[in-house]
């Protein structure tokens, strides 16, 4: 069984964060391993609580996880302070093979913050050149940038240039925010054209869907996907899920 390390916070309703990780990768017969950065107190409605936990335990705990030799992929979530992103990419410097999916978990869906501003600076510097794939909701990719929220399909595949020049080999940028009747995530990597991964928008809203994305890409590429497959079957498995809970 192909292994995963998840990497990101705790959410007490259960919706996202590491729960909604472990479920995916479950029901995906992929094997979890899990490093935890902070404990959040959460409802579907509202962030009562962020306690991040100390860097240097958040990078043993990655360190031990990857130690066991299972790990053929990570995901990385929540991350809280520029301190526990800085932890982070040191816990993984030394397995540079690994394919890296990072999710910019910047606020929940509720608004509560769970990326201080020290936390992006140090994400865009620091952790984003580690990465194989940046998975930015329209919202996350502006605010990363400092640019107001795209408008256009021009103005999303130039969000998507910035991004991919501040150093991972791919952004998969998710119309989830956009309008139409088809969700459309546009997949840019190095050196390659292009690509629209587009299903019919469901009218179900579930939280966890940004989280249940990237670890299903994750799995994908544990499981030997080249990443364009990963970022299908992963598209594919968010369809499955919004599908099974209308």
């Amino acid at each position: 069984m192909s292994a995963v390390l998840v990497i990101g916070g705790s959410d007490s309703s259960g919706g996202a964060g590491l729960v909604r990780d472990v479920a995916t990768l479950t029901e995906l017969g992929t094997q979890a391993l899990c490093a935890v950065t902070a404990v959040t107190a959460q409802t579907d409605a509202a962030v009562l609580g962020v306690y991040p936990l100390p860097p240097p335990l958040v990078r043993e705990q990655i360190v031990s996880a990857l130690a066991s030799g299972r790990v053929r992929a990570i995901k990385i979530g929540m991350l809280a302070t520029g301190d526990t992103v800085r932890a982070v990419t040191d816990g993984i410097a030394a397995h540079a093979a690994l394919p890296v999916v990072l999710d910019p978990v910047l606020a929940a869906s509720s608004g509560g913050e769970l990326l201080d501003a020290a936390g992006r600076s140090a994400l865009c510097a620091v952790l984003l050149p580690r990465a194989t794939l940046l998975t930015p909701n329209i919202p996350e990719a502006a605010a990363l940038l400092g640019t107001p929220c795209a408008r256009t399909e021009a103005e999303l595949l130039e969000q998507a240039h910035s991004l991919l020049a501040l150093g991972p080999q791919g952004v998969l940028l998710k119309g989830g925010h956009w309008q139409g009747a088809e969700a459309i995530d546009l997949l840019l990597l190095r050196d390659e054209p292009l690509q629209r991964l587009s299903v019919r928008r469901s009218a179900h809203v579930l939280r966890g869907t940004g989280c249940a994305l990237a670890t299903a890409i994750a799995a994908g590429l544990a499981g030997g996907l080249a990443l364009p497959q990963a970022c299908a079957y992963g598209k594919r498995y968010v369809t499955g899920m919004l599908h099974r809970a209308a």
